[in-house]
C-alpha cells in the first residue's frame, strides 16, 4: 500500500508539476487531487522541494525510455536522430507532462535544474559520443556536437511542448498539428545535419 501510494503522489506531482507549474501546485492541491492528507504526502516525501527532485527522476526514467525503447544500436547517421524525434514526439502526445517538467524545470534554474542535468547526463554523454561518430564517418556536417545537440533539443523539445506558440502561429496543438510539426522538424534537421 505505502508503494502504490508513493507512486501515485510521484505520477500525480509529474502531472501537476509538468502542465501546471512548480509554484502553480500547491502540497494542499496535490493531497485534495489524490484524495489524501498533505501529511500522507510529506510522510514518503520530506519537502515540496524532494518531491519535486523525485518527480524529475520520474520524468528522466520516462523520456530514457522512450528514447532507449526507439533507438536501435545497429541505427546510424540520421536515421537514429530521426527514431529519437519521432519517438520524443511520440512521448510529447501520450505523457507532455513529462516534456514539460524538463522544458520547466531547466528554466527554472537552480538546484532542480541542477538535478535534471545531472540525471540526464548519461544520455546526454551518449548523444555526444554518437554524433561526434557519426562527424568523424562524414555522415553528418562538421559542427560542435555539444552546441548541435542544443540546438536539436531546443527545436524539438520547443515545438513538441509550446502549444502557445503553436496557436499565435495560426496552428491548433492538436494531434493533426503535432504529426506535421513532427515531419517539418524531420526535414529541417536532415536538411541541417546531412553532409554535403
Amino acid at each position: 500500500m505505502p508503494a502504490q501510494t508513493r507512486e501515485r503522489i510521484l505520477d500525480t506531482s509529474l502531472a501537476a508539476f509538468g502542465l501546471r507549474g512548480y509554484d502553480s501546485t500547491s502540497l494542499d492541491e496535490l493531497a485534495t487531487d489524490l484524495g489524501i492528507t498533505k501529511q500522507a504526502i510529506l510522510y514518503h516525501f520530506s519537502s515540496k522541494e524532494h518531491l519535486l527532485t523525485a518527480t524529475i527522476e520520474l520524468a528522466v526514467n520516462e523520456l530514457g525510455s522512450a528514447l532507449s525503447g526507439a533507438s536501435k544500436p545497429q541505427a546510424r547517421g540520421f536515421q537514429r536522430i530521426e527514431d529519437l524525434v519521432r519517438a520524443t514526439f511520440s512521448l510529447a502526445a501520450r505523457r507532455p507532462e513529462v516534456l514539460g517538467l524538463v522544458r520547466l524545470v531547466s528554466r527554472q534554474g537552480g538546484a532542480a535544474s541542477g538535478a535534471l542535468a545531472s540525471a540526464m547526463s548519461v544520455m546526454l554523454g551518449e548523444a555526444v559520443r554518437f554524433v561526434e561518430a557519426e562527424m568523424i564517418a562524414g555522415r553528418f556536417r562538421r559542427l560542435e556536437p555539444r552546441m548541435l545537440l542544443l540546438a536539436v533539443y531546443s527545436a524539438v523539445i520547443g515545438v513538441a511542448t509550446e502549444p502557445e506558440v503553436m496557436r499565435a502561429l495560426g496552428l491548433e496543438p492538436d494531434l493533426r498539428s503535432l504529426v506535421k510539426a513532427r515531419r517539418e522538424i524531420i526535414e529541417f534537421l536532415r536538411a541541417a545535419l546531412i553532409a554535403d
